[in-house]
């Protein structure tokens, strides 16, 4: 099953090909890099040539931001009633992906259907768009763990700026395979556990991650501080060449062999286009989510 994120209303992607896509965020359109999108443009609109800004890859690897309009350091877009910072980042980034808005709208379903109250972990979690869908969901606790003490503080703001002080988010700069063992010593568990591990990435103290080899056995002790009674597991992924089989076949061996009354889902995310009605791939997902309850009679 695939996810396309089709319910946004600040951010837009107008059009995608020859390797690049261009998008509205607010009111700023954004020119920048994509590798999945590999067929020619088909309409050459004018804002092609007249982005406000325009993300150029460096032949020796890396790139910059052409400027050809004014645009702010920073500015915000909101989605439902979050609201999030948006700026041009090096490597073409904006601190934002538009794309896991589909993985936040099943978040905040699965919290607010919840019975009791539930805990979530958000592992390499980034500027925290998972952290916010489910502390506005309704979450009793949202843990937020990341490597990056920069990307840590741009969560707080979107905190700040969706209204979110007063809900329990616990803010983490740590190496989350470090994290999720202390965590198991301590016997802390957690109803939802979310994780967007990269390909490469190193942690705070220098640790070195490599998805290939290590996203099985993180798995694996993330189980050891699931609840007994688990709301969701999801993983995203922006790794080239893993496929939704790839996840599904892990959740398969791991969480779903140990909770077999759930529900396992894998597919692509996605953005629908603009201009071509057709969706641009984002990355892949596999979540298990808890199967719901029948009522009395059905």
């Amino acid at each position: 099953m695939d996810q396309c994120a089709d319910k946004w209303q600040d951010y837009e992607c107008l059009d995608a090909g020859d390797g690049e896509k261009l998008e509205r965020w607010g009111k700023i359109i954004l020119r920048r890099p994509d590798p999945q999108a590999l067929w020619p443009i088909q309409n050459h609109q004018d804002l092609w040539d007249h982005p406000h800004a325009h993300y150029h890859r460096s032949k020796s690897g890396g790139g910059k931001w052409e400027y050809k309009q004014v645009v702010p350091e920073s500015w915000t877009i909101s989605y439902r009633q979050l609201r999030f910072q948006i700026a041009p980042m090096g490597f073409k980034h904006t601190g934002l992906f538009p794309e896991q808005a589909a993985n936040w709208d099943f978040m905040i379903e699965q919290i607010q259907q919840a019975k009791d109250a539930v805990r979530i972990l958000n592992l390499f979690a980034y500027t925290g768009g998972a952290t916010m869908a489910c502390a506005y969901g309704g979450a009793q606790e949202v843990v937020h763990v990341d490597a990056s003490k920069g990307m840590v503080s741009w969560a707080k703001e979107n905190m700040r700026l969706s209204h979110l002080e007063q809900h329990k988010i616990r803010f983490i700069v740590d190496d989350v395979l470090k994290f999720v063992a202390r965590e198991k010593r301590r016997g802390r568990t957690y109803h939802g556990i979310v994780m967007d591990p990269p390909s490469y990435g190193r942690g705070p103290g220098g640790e070195v991650w490599k998805i290939e080899d290590q996203l099985y056995p993180l798995i694996c002790a993330c189980l050891e501080i699931l609840d007994p009674d688990p709301l969701f597991f999801l993983v995203n992924s922006y790794t080239t060449g893993f496929s939704p089989t790839v996840l599904y076949n892990i959740l398969n061996t791991t969480i779903l062999a140990k909770h077999p009354g759930g529900m396992l889902e894998a597919g692509e995310m996605g953005l629908p286009i603009s201009a071509t009605h057709t969706t641009l791939p984002c990355g892949i997902y596999g979540r298990w989510r808890k199967a719901p309850t029948r009522k009395q009679g059905e």
